[in-house]
């Protein structure tokens, strides 16, 4: 329905702008007709524009809505304050370019001119001396006073926080909604529905573990939008079905000028690769994990053996892999071993360390 109303104003407008035309066609001697000639050769100009913007209104309102989107971006980066007195500073600016060309409005095409790089010059100049001498006019002696406030609060605004695009793994992972809760995530969580897409098919597998996967994907965000500290948007916005949604999140993430959340290994690699910034939860993970250094002992308990011969292995309550020289002989028992190094790898941390003695014996 939406979209005939669309259809019909473009329409509408196309005709009038057609209208206009045959009348200054008309008004300029350029329509050689009789009187009715001239009103039928105007009707007839308007229903071919008409037609034109009809066919064409599809990529008009395409265009139109780009264009929009693009100009409300830019609007956001401004505080509403900036708004208000950019607005009073263009008006003030065309008053004054009005005043200067009147003089000139008499001259033949002298006048246009002037008028136009007036209003232009002085639009431009009201609105950047409204915006930046706006503390100056309000509050001259405060100011002042609090300079070095000001200062921090301008380069606050520059430092705004950049939107979190989260994609699919990281939403099932389902450790970003504890993340949220500790409140170390700061700015507007953005959810593409091309990733909604993606995961309601995945819960709609056939495939119980892929089923269950995507179900719990949702649950999550249900977790999250329920979060008052949390503040989550859904982007509309979608690149056809043809592109993966790799690509479209990274698509995404440039245009809006956000980071990417993920624990995607891969796609990480091909966001650098692109200039595109990434939060990667395991690469967070690893870095809280405690710190082991060579020569500290601790007590494990080897579950298995290892690759090599006669290694054992043994776990941290993290998940980090410990293996132990010797250990495979007490496979089964809580030991004491020395930390002999610490390898930092992409899929997280390793250590080994070396077996010292035996303190619980299996039985």
């Amino acid at each position: 329905m939406i979209d005939k109303i669309v259809k019909a104003v473009i329409t509408t407008v196309g005709a009038l702008l057609g209208a206009f035309t045959g009348v200054l066609l008309n008004q300029n001697d350029l329509l050689q007709f009789t009187g009715f000639q001239n009103i039928l050769a105007i009707i007839g100009i308007s229903v071919v524009f008409g037609i034109i913007f009809f066919l064409l209104s599809t990529k008009i309102k395409k265009v139109g809505l780009g264009v929009v989107g693009a100009f409300e971006r830019e609007l956001l980066k401004f505080s509403t304050s900036d708004i208000i007195w950019g607005a009073m500073g263009l008006i003030v600016g065309f008053i004054i370019a009005f005043l200067i060309s009147q003089p000139f409005s008499d001259i033949k095409y002298v006048g246009t001119i002037v008028s136009i790089l007036s209003y232009l010059m002085f639009g431009y100049l009201g609105i950047k001396i409204s915006t930046r001498k706006k503390d100056d006019v309000i509050f001259p002696q405060i100011n002042l006073k609090k300079s070095g406030t000001m200062k921090k609060d301008k380069n606050a605004k520059k430092e705004m926080v950049s939107p979190k695009i989260l994609d699919t793994s990281v939403i099932i992972d389902g450790r970003i909604s504890d993340i949220c809760k500790t409140g170390f995530v700061e700015g507007t969580l953005v959810i593409p529905e091309f990733v909604l897409k993606e995961l309601r098919h995945i819960a709609d597998s056939s495939d119980s573990l892929k089923r269950n996967r995507g179900r719990r994907g949702l649950d999550i965000l249900n977790l999250l939008q329920k979060d008052d500290d949390v503040n989550v948007v859904i982007e509309s916005k979608d690149y056809g079905d043809n592109i993966e949604v790799d690509v479209k999140l990274l698509k995404l993430a440039k245009e809006l000028g956000g980071k990417v959340l993920t624990n995607d290994f891969n796609l990480n690699k091909v966001a650098e690769f692109q200039g595109v910034d990434v939060l990667n939860i395991n690469e967070l993970a690893n870095a809280v994990k405690p710190v082991v250094l060579p020569g500290e002992e601790m007590t494990v308990m080897v579950v298995k053996d290892g690759k090599e011969s006669g290694q054992g292995l043994a776990y941290l309550d993290d998940g980090t892999m410990i293996v132990v020289e010797g250990g495979k002989k007490c496979i089964g028992d809580s030991v004491v071993v020395t930390v002999t190094s610490v390898l930092q790898t992409a899929a997280g941390r390793m250590i080994f360390a070396k077996l010292k003695n035996v303190i619980n014996k299996a039985v």
